[in-house]
């Protein structure tokens, strides 16, 4: 069972499958975040839909690269969760499937290229406060469990 995070699920709307996969980016007791301009200003971690045919990890390098300018190594799946979103960049309800990978920064290749994001390295427990969704809330804290970044 994929545990589901955020908002009740509406039995009034219809929701389309969006696979994605995300990045919890860990340099030290530092994590990398991008926070997203739009549709509202947010702190996610890196990542983002795969695109049709894209395979998960192909779909991870691309959207931490667009979205923070960092090549990452080393991918290693943490797990999943579901959220029931409407994404008003597509004008559509979406249950969004989240593939959560821990992953170790590799490179600055430069600014973000992706129009909306910057990328910030914070210290993991602030970060944590700052995410916009329970889902990465979720998985950022394990990952610093597992690492030995906090409280256990």
């Amino acid at each position: 069972m994929i545990p589901r995070f955020g908002e009740p699920i509406r039995r009034d709307r219809r929701y389309r499958i969006r696979h994605g996969a995300y990045a919890v980016i860990l340099r030290g007791p530092e994590v990398l975040l991008t926070r997203q301009d739009g549709p509202r200003p947010e702190f996610q971690l890196p990542g983002g839909g795969l695109d049709p045919g894209e395979p998960p990890l192909r779909a991870l390098h691309r959207e931490v690269a667009e979205e923070t300018g960092w090549r990452i190594a080393a991918p290693r799946r943490l797990g999943a969760f579901r959220r029931f979103v409407y994404m008003p960049e597509y004008e559509r309800w979406a249950e969004k499937l989240c593939t959560v990978y821990l992953a170790r920064p590799l490179a600055r290749l430069g600014p973000p290229t992706e129009a909306g994001h910057d990328a910030f390295w914070l210290p993991a427990p602030v970060a944590v406060d700052l995410l916009g969704n329970d889902g990465d809330q979720f998985y950022l804290r394990l990952a610093m469990r597992q690492l030995g970044l906090g409280p256990r």
